[in-house]
C-alpha cells in the first residue's frame, strides 16, 4: 500500500521542529516506517538551492527568483525522495510543502497565484499531501520564540507585516479546505501541543483505516 504524505505548515517561531519530534514519537509507537524531510531542501541538490533562497545577502533577492528557486528545489525533492518513498509504502512527513508556496510568494509577496498554480500542476501533479497539520500561534510570540535562535535566515528578518500575511494565508487555506488542514494551536505549552498532535494523527490514521486507503 502506498505510504502516507502528511505535510507540516505554520509560520516563523511556529514551533515546527518540537512538533516533528512529537510525529516522530506517534510514528514509532505505531511502528510505522516513514522519512522525515523538509522544504526547501530534502536532496543534496534541493539543500544548496535552498541555501541559495535563504542566505542574507546584499543583493536585493527578485521574488519571482525565489518561486522558481522554490519549485525547482521541489521537483528535485518529490523526484528523487518523496515519490520513491511513498512507493515504497513509507509515510512522508516534510516540514512544509506546496501551501507555503502559497502563503509566502503569493500572499505575503503578492505574487501571482495563477502562476503558481500552474508551477503547481507542472511540478506537483498529482503528489498532493493527504494531510497537513497547521502549527498557528500570533506573530508577536512566534517573533519572540525567533529572537532566541542563534541564526535568522532571509526570511525570519522580514517585516511584521510580511509575516502577518503569512499566518493569515495560511489561516485562509485552513478554512478553504478543512477536510486536509488541521490547526494545530501551537501557543500553548509543548504537552499540549504534543497531544493535539498526536490526536489529530489518531484520527486521521482511524478515517484512513475506515475507508481502506
Amino acid at each position: 500500500m502506498k505510504g502516507k504524505f502528511i505535510t507540516l505548515e505554520g509560520g516563523e517561531g511556529s514551533g515546527k521542529s518540537t512538533a516533528i519530534e512529537s510525529i516522530k514519537q506517534w510514528l514509532d509507537d505505531h511502528s510505522i516506517p516513514y522519512l522525515m524531510t523538509r522544504e526547501p531542501g530534502g536532496t543534496p541538490l534541493a539543500e544548496d538551492i535552498r541555501n541559495l533562497i535563504l542566505q542574507t545577502r546584499e543583493e536585493s533577492v527578485s521574488d519571482m527568483t525565489e518561486l522558481l528557486l522554490v519549485f525547482a528545489a521541489r521537483a528535485q525533492h518529490i523526484a528523487e525522495k518523496i515519490q520513491p518513498a511513498l512507493q515504497q509504502g513509507v509515510w512522508v512527513i516534510s516540514d512544509r510543502f506546496l501551501d507555503s508556496s502559497y502563503v509566502y510568494q503569493g500572499n505575503a509577496r503578492g505574487g501571482s497565484f495563477a502562476i503558481i498554480d500552474q508551477l503547481a500542476e507542472w511540478v506537483v501533479s498529482d503528489c498532493q499531501p493527504d494531510a497537513t497539520l497547521l502549527l498557528d500561534v500570533s506573530v508577536e510570540v512566534g517573533q519572540q520564540r525567533v529572537v532566541q535562535r542563534q541564526q535568522q535566515d532571509r526570511l525570519d528578518k522580514e517585516s511584521f507585516s510580511f509575516h502577518e500575511k503569512v499566518r493569515q494565508g495560511f489561516l485562509q487555506r485552513a478554512v478553504a479546505e478543512p477536510n486536509r488542514v488541521s490547526i494545530i494551536d501551537a501557543s500553548q505549552d509543548i504537552e499540549s501541543v504534543k497531544r493535539q498532535i498526536q490526536a489529530q494523527l489518531d484520527r486521521l490514521q482511524l478515517n484512513w483505516a475506515s475507508t481502506g486507503s
